[in-house]
């Protein structure tokens, strides 16, 4: 037996002020670069990734991998048109030299599922048609997918069964790999592919409210795994959708693969029920920037640091990581044993590295992304080359390469991880590479919205998720949408629906 392994990951953010173009794709911070056939296996082998779940499957059962390529970047604007191009050239001349030295039996890709390119809104729906149409109609296709995906009709008419990450933040993606692997094994020995439905739902939630470490959505999650049981039921996935790419497919959706058509449609059926009963449950809060430092600063609590989320500048939902809101905050209350981490400034970081460690430095930092930077001078702590491993829950093994680096004081109890390319701040080690320890400081303020929680949660006294001026809106309602489908519904427990 043979299968195919390969992978593209992007989130787009339709209104984000950047586009991921190839050069993103090439070396994104925080994880690996984009890989070719020849390097793919032992790149991705030690890492957290879907495809690391998927090769140890096969790599544990004797099976032969063909690999193909994979790149992912941050999130960002729609992905370029050289960009998608490329990267999709790359895995479907992959996948036909492969074909060239031998059977494929099945392929596995790792994808996202809320990614947008120049030409297509379902980029994914694309890629998979392409790889469909190089691979035929005889052939099982199984993918992975992020639970932020915009799950459309095309991804799962185009593939056999599409499984999607359990949790929120994303501490399963090599498991989830390895059951996407399972699943296609199983149609490669069974000799049968599992009936399949598609569900949409009407109404979207942001992406505070759709944490699985907390209700509503741990509720959700535990009833799917319940369902899963049901007879017949071979996956049952969710997707929450990424309320930021304005076309037709965006929003939540469920698939469900099981035995027979009517196994399927009992399952997605009472998922969704209990999806919409909970509605109103999904319409979380969050507070002002200002509010939020006010809060952690009254703190009580000396062992350990409050949690500042700064939502709308995450870098994860398509921010550049470079706005300044939070951290003028920090400043202009005087806040104490305070740290943010990253705020991604190439220019600023070269020009520290350029002074040297002990040197003061007055510039204009951050706000590449919107015009408003904000000005300082700071004292150049430590520096740094930006390489390290994750350590966290979610990206354990992962090798992050930020550029040049730096830890820097712009106030008396205000320090600022610089960095040179941006990442979103779910792991401890996006301090600790610059000397920093969170779990000492009083204040522990992140460029991220909920995948921080897995690795920084567990250190708070408190979490604070606080809005700042960034493009990863906490109401995505007010963004200028024109490409939804009609009768969607913006806001949790809402009744005003898209014409």
């Amino acid at each position: 037996m043979r299968i195919a392994i390969g992978g593209f990951q992007h989130e787009s953010h339709s209104f984000a002020p950047l586009p991921a173009g190839w050069a993103q794709f090439k070396q994104p911070g925080g994880f690996p670069a984009l890989q070719h056939s020849v390097t793919l296996l032992d790149a991705l082998r030690p890492t957290s990734l879907p495809a690391a779940g998927a090769i140890a499957v096969a790599e544990e059962q004797g099976i032969a991998i063909a690999p193909l390529a994979w790149a992912m970047a941050n999130p960002a604007g729609p992905v370029t048109r050289e960009a998608f191009e490329r990267i999709s050239a790359l895995m479907v001349a992959a996948l036909s030299d492969a074909l060239e030295e031998g059977p494929i039996d099945g392929v596995y890709l790792e994808l996202h599922g809320a990614a947008a390119s120049d030409d297509f809104l379902d980029a994914e729906g694309e890629l998979l048609r392409r790889v469909r149409a190089v691979v035929g109609a005889d052939v099982p296709i199984a993918a992975s997918l992020d639970p932020h995906a915009n799950k459309t009709i095309a991804m799962v008419q185009h593939s056999d069964v599409l499984v999607p990450y359990r949790t929120y933040p994303h501490v399963d993606q090599k498991a989830t790999g390895a059951l996407a692997t399972q699943l296609l094994l199983r149609m490669i020995r069974d000799g049968r592919r599992p009936a399949k439905v598609f569900r949409e739902l009407d109404f979207w939630t942001p992406l505070p409210g759709q944490c699985t470490m907390v209700g509503p959505m741990a509720e959700v999650m535990a009833e799917r795994a319940r369902l899963e049981t049901m007879p017949g039921v071979w996956e049952l996935g969710f997707c929450f959708g990424f309320p930021y790419v304005d076309f037709p497919g965006c929003g939540m959706a469920i698939a469900a693969y099981a035995d027979t058509e009517a196994e399927a449609d009992a399952a997605a059926d009472a998922l969704a029920r209990f999806i919409v009963a909970k509605e109103t449950d999904f319409a979380l809060g969050v507070v002002p920037a200002g509010e939020g430092v006010a809060r952690a600063i009254a703190s009580r609590d000396p062992q350990r640091p409050v949690v500042l989320a700064d939502t709308q500048d995450n870098p994860g939902g398509g921010g550049h990581g470079d706005t300044t809101g939070l951290l003028a905050e920090l400043i202009r209350q005087d806040a104490q044993g305070a740290v943010l981490a990253p705020m991604n400034d190439a220019e600023a970081a070269a020009a520290f590295h350029a002074a040297g460690e002990g040197a003061e430095v007055t510039l204009d930092l951050g706000g590449k992304s919107d015009g408003a930077p904000l000005r300082v001078t700071a004292l150049v702590e430590k520096l740094s080359d930006g390489k390290f491993i994750l350590s966290g829950p979610m990206g354990k093994g992962n090798p992050a390469d930020l550029g040049p680096s730096a830890l820097i004081r712009v106030a008396p109890g205000v320090r600022v991880v610089v960095v040179s390319r941006k990442m979103q701040a779910h792991d401890q080690e996006v301090f600790r590479f610059l000397g920093v320890e969170p779990a000492e400081q009083k204040i522990v303020a992140v460029k991220s919205s909920v995948h921080f929680r897995a690795h920084f949660q567990p250190i708070a006294s408190e979490v604070i998720v606080v809005t700042a001026p960034g493009p990863v809106v906490a109401d995505p309602a007010v963004l200028p949408f024109t490409n939804l489908r009609p009768g969607l519904r913006l806001r949790p427990g809402d009744n005003r629906r898209t014409a």
